[in-house]
């Protein structure tokens, strides 16, 4: 793919929160490097529970064009900190929880909506044994459509068998025609898209929304984290007194916000409740030593916060391949 291709991919992406006016992408995004696949899970445990990162691929996004409440120059001397020009490459991560029975989706990704380096989700939960008529439970982070994007495919839904969990504050923002109605023109692509992607399963009966603080399953529970939208949820998990949170879209860019959790950006709906909370929930993983999952944190996405001065630093979950794999008879 040429550069001005996947320029025009980019600049349609982030058009399509209704956050860049075109001339926002006239530096243009980097090509890409990849010539081969790369394997899209990771599998790890969180006490006896089976969790397996999947990734729905990576899209190339300018922070300094996306991030708010920042000082002159504070984005640029971040991203030079860490190796980086004008560009990040973001991930796109959802999470697979095997939970008895029950297969248990956390998010799934953009679908088609945001160019072809994404809408990977489907092919990777594949490629770990299992086909998406499967899976049984979907805990919705929020309805963002890099969350909720791979849902359906055109009229067909590609979770059939799925029941979709999210806070009732959520789905009553975004499925609301008097809150699209008073939206303003360039944010109401985002309810179009919600209505496309999450309606089919609440007119099929298949959405259970909950209120706040919910135990879903054994071990399995929602924790409220609004600011980034209405109902934007967390999840946590325990097992064998190991505490994995799933935190959707808590952080963006975690060069930037890390350093400084005051850093909000364009797709906040409540800029300043989003940054209280990402305030609390740093100080609360470094303080617990908890796992942390984030859906655009550098693939598996999974590590610790520890405290850092004035902000954090991210402690990736380190690799295994331990595996031991039977003797052949």
């Amino acid at each position: 793919m040429n550069r001005n291709t996947m320029t025009a991919y980019i600049a349609a992406a982030l058009l399509a929160f209704g956050t860049l006016a075109p001339h926002a992408m006239a530096q243009s995004a980097p090509v890409s490097k990849m010539t081969k696949a790369q394997a899209g899970y990771y599998h790890f445990k969180v006490g006896t529970v089976n969790v397996t990162a999947l990734s729905d691929g990576t899209l190339a996004i300018p922070p300094g064009d996306l991030l708010t409440n920042a000082a002159p120059g504070q984005v640029a001397s971040s991203l030079a900190a860490t190796f980086q020009s004008t560009h990040v490459h973001a991930s796109v991560n959802a999470y697979l929880i095997e939970s008895g029975k029950r297969l248990v989706l956390v998010d799934t990704g953009s679908g088609e909506l945001y160019g072809p380096t994404l809408n990977k989700l489907v092919d990777s939960l594949k490629a770990v044994g299992y086909q998406p008529g499967q899976i049984t439970d979907i805990l919705i982070t929020h309805i963002h459509t890099d969350h909720t994007g791979g849902l359906m495919d055109g009229k067909r839904m590609v979770f059939p068998n799925a029941t979709l969990h999210l806070d009732a504050r959520e789905l009553d923002y975004w499925m609301s025609a008097v809150k699209r109605a008073k939206a303003p023109d360039s944010k109401r692509k985002n309810f179009d898209e919600a209505l496309m992607k999450v309606k089919p399963y609440v007119d099929a009966g298949k959405v259970k929304a909950f209120d706040g603080a919910t135990q879903l399953a054994p071990g399995l529970r929602s924790v409220p984290s609004y600011g980034h939208t209405p109902g934007h949820s967390f999840y946590a998990l325990e097992s064998g007194g190991e505490k994995l949170v799933f935190w959707g879209d808590l952080l963006h860019v975690a060069e930037v916000q890390l350093p400084d959790p005051a850093v909000t950006i364009v797709f906040d709906v409540d800029p300043v409740a989003a940054a209280a909370e990402r305030k609390r929930a740093f100080a609360e993983a470094a303080r617990e030593k908890y796992w942390v999952a984030g859906d655009h944190i550098a693939f598996p996405g999974v590590g610790h916060l520890r405290a850092d001065g004035n902000g954090y630093r991210w402690v990736p979950m380190p690799y295994m391949n331990d595996h031991v794999t039977p003797a052949a008879n």
